[in-house]
């Protein structure tokens, strides 16, 4: 069971995910994008960097890590069943929320044209006792946000993305934020949370000696405790377009 004001399990026919750093999808969201790719949702995984001063050894280049953890996240969004998987090249550690981050987003939402994206909450700082939110986790969703709407479905900002590249404004349905603990929409991830543990162990560069297995198991039950669900993901949803209005307008198109 999901817990939805319907009862009822929302599957999206398209999603993007926006986020800064290779192994973000596989912390937060990997069990509901395995549900919704095993339901047949074309997915898509926009990194806004490549994670790139992200492996802490004597020796590691800039350049080197950015290969493995690009390596990385491949195998991990191949285990999820997702195929499409694109890397901004953004400096990692440095990332903010400019036009041309922004710009950026508004090509690959009108390449893709996604139904529902999936992001982080740039309002969150304070993560718990013993952990401040990234710069970089902030930067992406608000970056995400702010292509989302209003700028990916007015055509006559970035124009130039359709007059030289053919991609068209696109609205997007639904935004989903992953939750820190004011979740509005849970998701089930019982039949999937082997499947995102398995993808969190293909980031090896950042697993060390850790098994994430018994942390991931602990927190998605957390979140699912009182929800009538083993395990579970949580987002706040926004809908942007009315289920009438899609159907009518926006629906395949």
């Amino acid at each position: 069971m999901d817990s939805k004001p319907n009862g009822k399990f929302y599957i999206p026919e398209s999603a993007m995910v926006i986020v800064a750093h290779p192994d973000d999808i596989e912390f937060s969201c990997a069990g509901t994008m395995a549900r919704w790719a095993q339901a047949g949702t074309r997915i898509c995984y926009v990194l806004c960097t490549s994670g790139d001063v992200g492996i802490a050894e004597e020796g590691m280049t800039r350049a080197r890590a950015a290969e493995i953890r690009e390596e990385e996240s491949r195998k991990a969004a191949e285990i999820t069943g997702v195929k499409d998987i694109v890397f901004l090249g953004e400096p990692d550690g440095m990332l903010t929320a400019t036009l041309d981050l922004r710009r950026k987003l508004v090509r690959e939402l009108r390449r893709f044209r996604p139904e529902v994206v999936v992001t982080g909450d740039p309002t969150v700082v304070w993560a718990g006792e013993g952990y401040i939110n990234h710069p970089d986790h902030r930067a992406a969703s608000l970056s995400a946000l702010e292509a989302v709407f209003p700028a990916a479905g007015q055509p006559n900002l970035f124009e130039e993305i359709e007059q030289q590249e053919g991609f068209k404004a696109h609205k997007v349905r639904k935004v989903y934020v992953t939750s820190w603990g004011d979740a509005t929409d849970y998701v089930n991830i019982e039949d999937t949370i082997d499947i995102k543990i398995e993808a969190l162990r293909a980031h090896k560069s950042q697993m060390n000696d850790w098994d994430p297995a018994d942390s991931i198991r602990q927190w998605a039950g957390e979140r699912a405790k009182g929800k009538e669900m083993a395990y579970a993901e949580g987002f706040r949803v926004v809908t942007l377009v009315d289920d009438k209005t899609w159907e009518e307008k926006y629906a395949k198109k």
